[in-house]
């Protein structure tokens, strides 16, 4: 089994932005956007896992930091130069006034030139952790089986590939370098605030804790309502992809209506719980205000109040409302800032989940090397399997099976019987409970995984093709593969015909899933995919399913021929493929129960007479 550990002011503004992920992924991003389910969390020691990555760019990391620093410090500077300018550009008559406005010119130039270059290097080592994270999550997710993905959903695993990547993407280059400037500007700004004057920064802390009082009342209940609002819309999102997802369902039993009108109730419903939140907010809003500019007017007052008894200068006053507004502005931002640090915290505990998960099916510390050149035997003896989860219901019981090189053998039986077991169990997609598979006589787990699937070349069923181009689809099989290579299988797999009348030809985009094709035309590509990979054993699971008479009669000749230099084991339930097998095995229930001719198997008169009675009467 699986292991899984248990899990605004700024330039730096902009970049929160981002561009969006690809359209299979969009649904699930703006679903989580507009749900709100990005989890907070007030444990930040996930995010020590992003370190390592990190660590690869100290040096960026550490200009970004000098930089940090000397924007802060150019920051806090304006207001001791405000203070000189005031006080002393206007002695012997404004001499010197030029003077002080150049200097205040200067400090401002140096302030611009140094916040550039730390939003630069921000930025640049920011996203460079972050195109290290995607890219190791990414081949984290590849490694992954089958058995992790029965218990989490294809739609939660992108989603923490885009969303909660994104909201780790907005803490490094922007939420970091915000908080941490207006940590220092907070630390600096009151050690500057208590030498210009103690006595009116003891006001100010007198301040602060009344306008704490309605940011804790108002804030916890805004929350709340803010969370109940982007649930309910977040339903409202949900039954709208499903809508979109299943337009042509929709639209053929006329339910657009109805469909519109349960979407506008849920908005309905979810503006409902914003107008009380924007009331609440609304509330808070307006005592804070109050209150601050209220204390802002009386320490104003008794400033102006020193400044006549001559106890503080017009420019001590000035640099003092500036400190202060610069610290109150740094206080708010880095509660918000805090807000970011625990979602992105959350989102890396999601994302380090992922990149904990130790997949069951991986190589082993000394896989043993298939034999070169390739026999393209396989085999397997009382092999005993259940799927994860199901463990009561198993699809092998005692499953046993030898198909020697160069053989077509087809698997017949009713569904459920195990077929496709099979298949996975040889791709070592699975491991079985008990029993041996082998390939070309090497047990698979014994062997890395990925060597043993380069031996196989698998037609399924559903015949997944990709967004790409037809040329870019068939080399999904052997990426080296020539343009000429392709011709000849798109060819072989009757399937050159339509992919050169479409517009660009083999360079034509087929769109998501290759929806752009029929469920023929796509067969045929996934069959010319298979034959273009030249891998000894082909694994073939209802290849022609989808094909009419005509196309069938034409790609089982090119089949024929494909089989006539491989291994080939064949899931059919048509005549014309069974017939052609050297030995049909006939499977019920996860066992072999006949195995022989055509010919032989129909004169027996068991389940194979029973199913060819049933499904082949009239060919």
């Amino acid at each position: 089994m699986t292991q899984v550990s248990t899990p605004s002011a700024s330039p730096e503004a902009s970049s929160a932005a981002r561009g969006r992920p690809g359209a299979g992924a969009l649904l699930v991003e703006q679903m989580d956007e507009a749900g709100g389910k990005r989890a907070k969390t007030r444990n930040i020691k996930p995010l020590a896992r992003l370190l390592p990555f990190m660590m690869r760019h100290r040096l960026d990391a550490g200009i970004a930091g000098l930089w940090l620093l000397f924007s802060t410090a150019a920051s806090l500077g304006l207001t001791a130069t405000a203070r000189g300018a005031i006080d002393n550009g206007f002695e012997n008559g404004g001499r010197d006034i030029n003077t002080w406005f150049l200097i205040l010119g200067a400090n401002a130039l140096i302030l611009g030139l140094a916040t550039a270059f730390r939003y630069f290097y921000v930025t640049k080592t920011g996203e460079r952790v972050i195109a290290d994270l995607r890219t190791a999550l990414f081949q984290r997710i590849l490694t992954l089986d089958p058995v992790f993905f029965a218990h989490m959903r294809t739609g939660e695993v992108l989603s923490r590939l885009t969303t909660d990547i994104q909201l780790v993407d907005t803490l490094l280059t922007t939420s970091v370098s915000y908080a941490l400037r207006n940590f220092f500007t907070l630390i600096g700004g009151v050690i500057l605030l208590f030498f210009v004057s103690p006595k009116l920064t003891g006001f100010v802390l007198l301040i602060v804790p009344i306008l704490i009082v309605p940011l804790f009342i108002f804030g916890r209940q805004v929350r709340k309502l803010t969370v109940k609002s982007q649930d309910t819309f977040a339903n409202a999102v949900g039954f709208a992809g499903e809508s979109v997802d299943a337009i042509e369902t929709v639209q053929a039993f006329g339910r657009e209506k109805s469909a519109i009108g349960r979407f506008g109730a849920a908005v309905e419903e979810a503006f409902g719980v914003s107008l009380v939140r924007m009331r609440a907010r609304a509330v808070m809003t307006a005592m804070i205000i109050v209150v601050m500019f209220g204390g802002v007017t009386l320490v104003l007052w008794l400033g102006a109040q020193d400044v006549i008894a001559g106890t503080m200068t017009p420019g001590a006053l000035l640099q003092f409302v500036l400190l202060s507004v610069f610290a109150a502005g740094a206080v708010g931002a880095l509660g918000e800032s805090w807000g970011d640090v625990q979602k992105a915290a959350g989102a890396m505990e999601r994302i380090d989940e992922l990149m904990r998960a130790v997949p069951a099916i991986a190589p082993p510390a000394n896989p043993v090397a298939l034999p070169q050149p390739p026999r393209g035997e396989v085999s397997m003896s009382a092999v005993d399997f259940a799927y994860p989860g199901r463990p009561d219901l198993p699809a092998l019981k005692g499953f046993s099976l030898t198909v020697r090189p160069g053989e077509t053998v087809a698997l017949v039986g009713p569904s459920g019987a195990g077929k496709s077991t099979v298949f996975r169990l040889l791709l070592r997609f699975y491991d079985p409970q008990s029993g041996l598979v082998s390939v070309d006589g090497v047990d698979v787990r014994a062997a890395d995984p990925i060597a043993v699937r380069e031996r196989f070349a698998w037609v399924s069923q559903e015949a997944p093709l990709f967004s790409g181009s037809a040329l870019e689809n068939i080399r999904f099989g052997r990426e080296a593969a020539t343009l000429a290579e392709a011709r000849a299988v798109a060819d072989e797999a009757q399937a050159l015909g339509f992919i050169e009348a479409l517009p660009q030809g083999f360079d034509t985009p087929l769109g998501e899933r290759g929806k752009s094709l029929s469920g023929g035309q796509r067969q045929r590509l996934a069959i010319a995919r298979a034959l273009v990979r030249e891998a000894p054993i082909l694994l073939l699971d209802e290849a022609t399913s989808a094909l009419d008479a005509e196309n069938e009669r034409l790609v089982q000749a090119a089949l024929d021929q494909a089989m006539e230099a491989r291994t080939t084991l064949v899931i059919a339930h048509r005549l014309a493929t069974v017939l052609r097998a050297d030995r049909i095995v006939v499977m019920d229930g996860g066992q072999v129960v006949e195995e022989g001719t055509h010919a032989e198997l129909t004169a027996k008169g068991g389940l194979y007479a029973r199913l060819a009675a049933l499904q082949f009467q009239g060919t």
